[in-house]
Order: C-alpha cells, then structure tokens, then sequence
C-alpha cells in the first residue's frame, strides 16, 4: 500500500463545466482503481483554464452595468478549487457508490505561503486562461494591460506571476484527512496563494499562480507520501520532444535529470516544471520516487510499466 499525491493538469479538464464533468467520468474510474488496490489517494489539480475564465468572466461582468463589483485573483482561485473540487469529488463519489466501496472523498480549499519578497512578482511567468492568437493577445495586452507568452506552440496565453510554495496552511489537515482512508482532493490550482502581512502571522492574498506540480511534491514531503504522480500528456518524457530524434526516458536519477535540464532539454512552460517538482520530491530520500505519465497510463505507471521514473539515485 502506498500514499500517493496526483497532480492533474488543468487543461486535462476541459474548457467547460459540461465538458469537465465527462472528463472527470474518467479520472474518476483511474482514482477509485488506484484505491481498490490498497492506496491512499490525495489528488491535485491545475486550474489554469478554469481560474482565467473565472477572472475574466468576473472582469467582464463588473464593468457592464449590473454592479457586479471586482474580483480579486486569490478569490476566483478559491472559486476554482470549489467548482471543480465539487465536479471531482461527486464523480469519484459516484463510481465509488457504482463500485460498492465505502469510501469518504472531501474537497479542501487549500492556501500555500509564498514570500511577498519572490522575484517572480517582477517577472510573471504562469500561464493561465484561454488560448490566443497573436495579434488577439496584443490587443487584449494593450487594452488590460496584461502580459501574454507564446505557450510550447500552442498559441498565446496571460501570464501572472508564480511564486514558490514555502508551506501549506491546511497541511496537517489535509494529513489526519488521507491517513484515516479518505481520499482528499487538495492544493487545487497550486493553492491560493497567501502571504504572512506586515511580518505577522496573519495571511493576505495575492495575485499569483502557484504552480501545481511544485505545490504536489511539497504537499507530498508534508504528509510522508512514497509516491508522487504528474500526470499529463504524454506516457513517457522524452529527450528532442517532438523530433525526429525524440528519445524515451524510462528512468531518471536526479543527477541525470538536472543534467537534461541545464542542456535545455525541457521546455519551461510545460515539462520543466514538473521534472523540477519530482526532483524536489525524492531528492531527500531513497525511498520515494516520482512518476510522469499520461492519465490513461495511471495504473500502469504506478507499477513501473510505463511512465519515467525519477529517483534520488
């Protein structure tokens, strides 16, 4: 029996609620086999997608007419982890209720500390939010002032800043959660970001995205998890992706993986984050690994047959 924490990708979940909750049909069959097995579940998730819709719908909405006030950012993140923690938590419900297995499943809306003093709120890096073209994000920059990249060749999204998580505020909840058997959905979106105000130990929002795999792996040393799993697009991580000459990594050390990384191997808007996040995860300990593989590949992934696997050594 392992404890594992899940990072789900938020562009894995659709561009719509309807569209999710039938994707979410699927993470769910995933989650509760992971569960028959012996496992202890804590899923996370991105909200990238979600978390930009939300902000500019809020926008939107609060400069017609209707008196609708602003949003601010670390609110429509908290939105984010309701709806779609509510749309997760009901599916695995479901096919637990269709599978006869008694079963608690709970959504936690998570804060992560960052320092208010991280360089990343002067250079805002986190994609968020729609799909654009490039002439769509200039002149949407131009008219709110936002900041658009090019996202690894698929057209153009807002970037916000992404500072490093330090600590999770509902850890040890999210801890006394998963070892009493419940299978928790936590850190959605990375978390909401908060800061410790004026040197206190009172917390604010900010307006940042934290990334989610960086806020897995910490969650997953907080509570003592043996496994961390990144799901996303593809089975494997490859060296060259999408080349000619793309070569599959079954296994990583964290000397070979920090390697490939300081050759450029992994691009910094998808990959490189997560192979950043495993190596944070086990470099501490023999005993943990980390795996990345695609979300149809969880089970097998879990048992080493497919999926790179990275380890301290």
């Amino acid at each position: 029996m392992s404890k594992i924490v899940i990072a789900l990708g938020g562009n894995a979940l659709g561009k719509t609620p309807s569209e999710q909750l039938q994707l979410l049909d699927k993470v769910a069959k995933i989650i509760v086999k992971l569960v028959k097995d012996g496992n202890k579940i804590v899923l996370t998730h991105g909200n990238g997608p979600q978390v930009g819709q939300i902000s500019l719908a809020m926008e939107y909405s609060s400069h017609s007419d209707s008196g609708t006030p602003m949003m601010p950012f670390p609110e429509c993140g908290s939105m984010s982890q309701g709806y779609i923690g509510y749309q997760m938590q009901q599916s695995i419900q479901d096919e637990l209720v269709r599978q006869k297995i008694s079963r608690n499943c709970v959504t936690l809306i998570t804060q992560v500390l960052v320092d208010a003093k991280d360089s990343a709120f002067q250079n805002p890096t986190k994609p968020i939010g729609l799909f654009y073209s490039e002439k769509e994000a200039m002149e949407i920059g131009k008219e709110k002032g936002y900041r658009f990249v090019e996202d690894a060749g698929r057209g153009y999204r807002r970037v916000v800043p992404s500072p490093i998580p330090k600590d999770i505020i509902e850890k040890n909840v999210i801890k006394l959660l998963v070892d009493n058997n419940s299978i928790v959905i936590a850190v959605g979106g990375g978390g909401i970001p908060v800061v410790k105000a004026n040197n206190k130990e009172l917390l604010e929002g900010v307006e940042a995205v934290i990334d989610k795999d960086r806020s897995a792996s910490l969650l997953g040393k907080l509570i003592d998890a043996d496994i961390l799993l990144i799901l996303t697009a593809v089975d494997k991580v490859y060296l060259n992706y999408n080349t000619e000459n793309q070569v599959a990594l079954d296994e990583l050390n964290v000397a070979e993986a920090e390697k490939y990384i300081s050759e450029g191997h992994f691009a910094k808007g998808s990959m490189l984050p997560k192979i950043e996040a495993c190596i944070d995860f086990v470099k501490d300990s023999d005993k943990k690994i980390a795996i990345i593989s695609s979300l149809e590949r969880a089970s097998d992934a879990i048992n080493e047959k497919t999926g790179t696997v990275i380890k301290r050594r």
